[in-house]
């Protein structure tokens, strides 16, 4: 049979189903040499072959083929017994084709080849693919009803085909077109404004001298942004002349005067705790402009001693209100979500796209930065911390050694699918408590990947269990997430007693809990879900044949008596190649869901096939990773190591190269995630962006004038309740990192105001459970979700955005619902404070 392609010419080669035989049901192949049919030129009407019983596929042997008779046979085709003969000529093992026989001379067609239908495919969505690119020709019955019925609707079918072919064109060229014109508007926006640049003046400011300075403001603007740097510290006083502190006084004339009421000054006060061991720290506040009137500034500093202390000034004026930039910031935060969400395009072109909209609404605002301050929002040290990772992952990868290990756990768990996921995500959770998250999953995503493999699993749902779990671990130790880190290592947290050792025996508690109750809960959400990814090929060829006859069946009209006796004829074969597809899958879902009654021989043959590879090389990336996850605990641990963890990964992927002895260099390179690696340098920049235009900031704000609402006597349950929603929500928003650097300095004010009278420290614990279990939220809420999202789609299981939300956004609730209600019961009950 002749195949078309899309443009309805015909192939130059005839193509023929090669189907193996996997199953005892198959029949053995019909003898005899067979010629390849040669090819015909391009013409628009279907042409029959005279050919030999068999005709093979060009790459294989003579005789691994499937024919189908010449109408002549049709009826005998379709009702012969299934007794099998030596001169059949079909390799397959489906009822249908059992009941046929050949005789020689007889008309044969090749049909599909099946490698033209990947495994990954889902067979509803490869139908319509494998129809529009190949069509079956009227060899497979050449019955003039049936060509008559094949006449009259294949070009309605074709039709609707060309509708829907249309209106993909239409959709993808409305989203280009859309995107461009948005990233043009942007590009020109961005280029309008000038870089304003900040003109730093050095002022040295002492408790008998104080810094004045008066500005003329702008017809235009709306805000005054002041920036101080020098060694400084975000917060307000712990107590008026307690703290050495410079108060920041900005002057200005309330123009709002008339004939009965003279115009008055309106005078801020802004209180700068300063810190001699922090070397340069940048504090900004923002001001309204209430008149065009001058304005000025002034500093005063309150020092224990008379000395003078250096401190650098800088002022913008900005045109557009807080509210304003608020809602920009929330619309550019929203589309980014939806161009993920949607997969309108890939996510690290959504938060590129995200933050150049975000620069120039700073740059309209009037707030424009340099490039070298955009640089400056990356954090380089998550980034080199990925990379360095990365490479000692792809060079270890060459030992085998991830095989083994997923042979090992496969033996652990005694051939137990659940029991195995749960052990693999408890192992995860432990590991993420004493090392970064980013750190567990490279190291755990191909270990995972690779068992899943072994074991017919379907990867996507065990990376996503694993990923969660070691978000909700990060959050049991102090050095376990960046936000918990941050909290730590805050001066003015340490002075009220918060230590290492406090913090880790609260959090760790609260965990635990959490973890008890995520078990069950996700073995819940897996109730229904399918674990196995891939099913035998004669599953996969059967459910091809079922579709193929029931596309004939359709096709028939029932005309005739004659068309309705073949119509219901191929109808009932469907039915019997539906249920023997039950049958299979039942029995196949059967024995891979159970616990494997022969695990023990399986291990046997899976530790054959899966050995060490490299023992030499496995020793030397041992001897690396070791020292390397070694010295990530001594930089958590002593303060006299001065490496971050992105300069022990770096250090140790140089180490490994060098001892590895790796010539081809290109190899190791194309095994980095350089995606991965764009795209949180683009989020970084979005993220400090968001910052800039106050969305961050506002949100603080909003939930400490919630908790000032709320009576004094059910203040601190209620400031509980909201600092882990609100943390929780926004974190799976936003990068936790940067909301808990701007919350903590909003909730320090909140327990110092005598009017509100709130404990710290309770208030501290709800934004570390709050931000790190609110990863699990969305995908990119943690570096964690994203570092395995995208390793898992370098292996060729990426997840989607909404994969995952299904899956983390019920822990995510689940979870903070517990870690809330043992807050409320340590602090409000007990009374723990």
């Amino acid at each position: 049979m002749h195949l078309e392609s899309k443009d309805g010419s015909l192939a130059s080669a005839v193509l023929e189903v090669e189907l193996h035989q996997t199953s005892a049901l198959s029949i053995p192949t019909c003898a005899g040499a067979a010629k390849l049919l040669p090819a015909r030129p391009t013409t628009t009407n279907y042409e029959h072959c005279q050919v030999d019983p068999c005709i093979p596929y060009p790459s294989q042997a003579a005789g691994q083929s499937l024919c189908v008779p010449e109408p002549k046979d049709f009826d005998l085709f379709l009702t012969e017994g299934s007794s099998s003969s030596k001169d059949l000529c079909f390799k397959e093992n489906t009822p249908l084709l059992w009941n046929s026989s050949q005789k020689k001379g007889s008309r044969c067609m090749p049909a599909h080849h099946p490698e033209f239908i990947t495994a990954e495919e889902s067979w509803e969505n490869g139908l319509t693919d494998w129809e529009q690119r190949y069509m079956l020709g009227r060899e497979v019955a050449s019955l003039s009803a049936l060509a008559s019925s094949e006449e009259g609707e294949l070009p309605g079918s074709g039709l609707l085909r060309v509708r829907v072919s249309k209106l993909g064109r239409c959709v993808r060229w409305l989203k280009v077109t859309g995107l461009f014109i948005f990233v043009v508007v942007c590009s020109i926006l961005f280029s309008l404004y000038p870089d304003q640049g900040k003109l730093w003046q050095l002022l040295a400011v002492s408790p008998l001298e104080s810094y004045s300075v008066n500005l003329s403001s702008h017809v235009d603007s709306i805000l005054l942004q002041v920036d101080l740097a020098g060694a400084l510290m975000a917060g307000g006083p712990s107590g008026p002349g307690k703290e050495e502190h410079v108060v920041v006084t900005v002057t200005q004339t309330d123009s709002m005067g008339s004939r009965w009421r003279q115009s008055q000054q309106v005078t801020h006060n802004w209180t700068v705790l300063l810190n001699p061991r922090n070397e340069h720290l940048v504090v900004s506040k923002t001001f309204e402009i209430l008149s065009r009137e001058a304005v000025s500034i002034s500093i005063s500093a309150s020092l224990q001693q008379t000395q003078l202390v250096p401190l650098l000034l800088a002022h913008q004026f900005l045109g557009a209100s807080v509210e304003v930039q608020v809602t920009v910031a929330a619309a550019i935060l929203a589309g980014v979500y939806t161009l993920i969400i949607f997969e309108i395009v890939h996510r690290t072109l959504a938060a590129m796209l995200g933050a150049l909209a975000a620069l120039a609404a700073l740059a309209v605002v009037g707030d424009r930065p340099s490039l070298t301050h955009v640089v400056e929002w990356i954090d380089f040290e998550t980034l080199a911390l990925l990379f360095g990772m990365m490479i000692l992952v792809a060079i270890f990868s060459e030992t085998g050694f991830f095989d083994y290990c997923a042979v090992k756990a496969y033996r652990l768990s005694r051939g137990r699918v659940w029991a195995m996921i749960i052990m693999l995500c408890l192992i995860a959770a432990v590991l993420s408590a004493f090392l970064d998250n980013v750190t567990t999953m490279l190291l755990f995503t191909p270990v995972t990947i690779r068992l899943c493999e072994v074991l017919n699993l379907d990867p996507r749902q065990v990376l996503i269990a694993e990923v969660i779990f070691t978000n909700i671990g990060g959050a049991a130790t102090a050095i376990g997430d960046p936000p918990n880190v941050i909290i730590v290592s805050n001066q003015e947290l340490r002075k009220m007693g918060l230590d290492f050792a406090g913090f880790t025996a609260h959090m760790f508690i609260g965990i635990c809990l959490v973890l008890l109750v995520s078990f069950p809960l996700l073995r819940l959400l897996y109730w229904n879900k399918k674990l196995y990814n891939k099913e035998p090929s004669e599953i996969v060829e059967l459910k091809h044949e079922i579709h193929v006859w029931r596309l004939t069946a359709q096709r028939i009209s029932p005309a005739s008596r004659e068309e309705t006796a073949v119509r219901g004829l191929l109808l009932g074969k469907v039915l019997a190649l539906e249920h023997l597809l039950a049958q299979r899958l039942h029995t196949f879902h059967r024995q891979i869901s159970q616990d494997d009654k022969n695990w023990e021989t399986n291990i046997q043959e899976l530790q054959r096939k899966h050995r060490i590879s490299d023992r030499r090389l496995l020793v030397k990336c041992l001897i690396v990773l070791g020292f390397v996850i070694f010295m990530f605990f001594l930089n958590s641990f002593v303060p006299g190591i001065h490496l971050d963890l992105g300069w022990i990964a770096i250090l140790g992927a140089i180490w490994l190269l060098i001892l590895a002895d790796t010539h081809d260099f290109e190899i190791i390179l194309h095994r980095v995630e350089w995606a991965t690696l764009l795209f949180f340098a683009a989020l970084f920049v979005l993220m400090e962006a968001l910052a800039h235009l106050h969305l961050i900031e506002h949100v603080g704000e909003q939930t400490a004038l919630l908790i000032k609402m709320v009576p004094e006597d059910r203040r601190l349950a209620a400031a509980i309740v909201l600092i882990v929603w609100v943390s929780a929500l926004t974190s799976s928003l936003i990068d936790n990192i940067p909301f808990t650097a701007t919350m903590i300095p909003v909730l320090l004010n909140l327990s110092r105001d005598p009017e509100i009278s709130l404990p710290a420290l309770p208030l501290m614990y709800a934004l570390a459970l709050g931000a790190c279990l609110g990863g699990n939220g969305t995908l990119i809420g943690a570096s964690a979700n994203v570092v395995c999202a995208g390793i898992a789609e370098q292996h060729g299981y990426g997840f989607s955005f909404m994969e995952f939300f299904r899956l983390g956004f019920p822990v995510m609730a689940v979870s903070c619902t517990i870690g809330m209600c043992y807050l409320l019961v340590v602090h409000v009950v007990v009374g723990w404070n």
